[in-house]
């Protein structure tokens, strides 16, 4: 095994504008042909350090840095001045390939077609059209997409576009590869694409560095492993030896094949009543999509998604959903929102056909927690965010419902944050909070889990738990089919259109 390919030395991070550093202590030298795992939890730094070893935060613009980083010939020696080296951004990533946890940033959102988005990067490198059809043909067999090559990136579900984001990644020939959360969102197949593609790379001599706050089947692959708590590398060795460790248990890192407090101990109990059910809450009947409605509605959709779908939840009752990649499960929790409209059937909410009714107004009874909570954050604060539209609905009681909200998913002293600043799974609960606080009759969740440590799973399962409690509907579609059996009392999966008991 020759030396590492590449080395880095973090003595701080601190961003602009804080006092506190991100990052402290930390070094990695990860040599060609291994997978080094970075454990933790929420808010551990992990992120921030695999921005920094991409490229894609820089010392000066980005923070102050102090430490050093090798990649080969290329010596770079940061003292948190105004004189410290600037990383050529297209020379770095010629040899460093970062693919982050919200892989729709990895995209250039210029391209029409799965296959050109492949080929952006050797466009941009002038590889020869025969070389780069060939590459872009071996690229997306490795990562399941050779069936969607013609599809557009913009219609493609979030574990496809992690898919993508990973090809784009590959498909230059990196030396070092750092994947932030790849297995997030991906069904079992994908999850498999993507261990496959690692052991290839590994074997062809790429040095591959894993970003998870999960010690999952890809993280013990690694030959070795580094724990990241609070910005500070508490300890760091084989597998083997961290697997019992204070310190991992200590960062919040979900370790699958043990019963965390997140992940409950059995399938869910009914809380509302005697247990027996009564009038649905929530009720889809025949409900039939296909894309193409919205453009011509009188057209025939070229892709039909749901087909003739029967579903009924009842007050108190959390059923999950479960399905492949691509399989309209976003899709179907979209029109219980009213966010889509079906093509046929209806959708009843407290026995009430939404056919018709603004969003907003729907809204008001249907709480719609995104898969990338980004999307429904806007405000200046992370209080305003949670009080947003309160007042008109609860006048005065706005205030403690905002609070109580935010202490349902630990952020009470996050109140004057700005959202954009929070790690990726606050931001999820934060989002959560601002759905939980209007207490809707049903509450629908798009991949809930997704970037969750351990602590923030128990914070979900209690938040979840509670809306049941107090007689709301709760649907929820996952990938994490060990989460939805601990937590749902029913679990079904989304398969040609149409749900069955999983």
């Amino acid at each position: 095994m020759t030396g590492p390919a590449l080395r880095a030395r973090i003595g701080s991070f601190t961003f602009h504008g804080d006092t506190v550093p991100v990052l402290r202590d930390i070094e990695l030298a990860p040599a060609a042909g291994t997978l080094t795992a970075v454990l933790g939890g929420s808010g551990s730094g992990k992120t921030t350090l695999g921005k920094l070893l991409g490229g894609w935060l820089q010392a000066g613009p980005g923070g102050s840095l102090s430490g050093g980083l090798e990649l080969g010939p290329t010596r770079l020696l940061f003292r948190g001045g105004p004189d410290d080296p600037r990383i050529n951004p297209a020379a770095w990533s010629g040899r460093v390939a970062y693919v982050p946890q919200d892989a729709a940033t990895m995209l250039s959102t210029v391209r029409s077609t799965v296959a050109e988005e492949l080929a952006f990067g050797l466009e941009n490198r002038g590889v020869p059209r025969e070389d780069m059809r060939r590459e872009v043909a071996r690229t997306a067999a490795l990562t399941g997409l050779t069936a969607l090559l013609d599809r557009d990136p913009a219609t493609l579900s979030g574990g496809e576009l992690r898919r993508l984001a990973l090809g784009c990644a590959v498909i230059t020939g990196p030396e070092v590869l750092v994947l932030d959360e790849p297995l997030a969102s991906l069904d079992s197949g994908g999850a498999v694409l993507i261990q496959d593609l690692v052991r290839e790379l590994l074997g062809a001599g790429t040095a591959v560095v894993l970003l998870s706050q999960t010690a999952d089947g890809l993280a013990r692959a690694a030959s070795h492993w580094i724990v990241l708590d609070r910005g500070v590398a508490t300890a760091g060795g084989p597998p083997e030896e961290l697997e019992g460790s204070s310190e991992l248990e200590q960062a919040g890192v979900v370790l699958p094949d043990r019963p965390g407090a997140g992940e409950g101990t059995g399938r869910a109990v009914r809380r509302s009543g005697s247990g027996t059910p009564g009038a649905p809450v929530l009720e889809l009947h025949s409900l039939a999509y296909g894309y193409g409605h919205a453009r011509k509605p009188s057209a025939v959709p070229r892709e039909q998604v749901l087909r003739d779908l029967e579903l009924a939840v009842h007050a108190g009752e959390i059923v999950a959903v479960t399905g492949a990649n691509g399989a309209g499960k976003s899709t179907l929790l979209r029109h219980v929102n009213g966010l889509l409209r079906p093509g046929a059937g209806e959708v009843r909410v407290c026995g009430r056909n939404i056919a018709g009714s603004p969003t907003g107004l729907v809204a008001a009874s249907v709480g719609l927690l995104f898969q990338h909570p980004r999307e429904q954050l806007f405000e200046r604060t992370v209080l305003r965010e949670v009080s947003f539209g309160l007042r008109g609905l609860f006048g005065t009681d706005a205030a403690d419902r905002a609070q109580a909200a935010l202490a349902a998913v630990g952020l009470s002293g996050f109140a004057d944050a700005h959202p954009g600043e929070l790690p990726s799974s606050a931001q999820r609960l934060l989002a959560l909070a601002t759905v939980l606080a209007r207490e809707p009759a049903v509450l629908a969740l798009d991949e809930p889990t997704v970037g969750l440590d351990r602590h923030g799973l128990e914070l979900l399962r209690r938040a979840v738990e509670a809306t049941a409690e107090r007689g709301a509907a709760v649907v929820m579609v996952t990938h994490d089919l060990g989460y939805a059996r601990a937590t749902a009392h029913r679990v079904l999966e989304l398969s040609g259109g149409r749900l069955r008991e999983a």
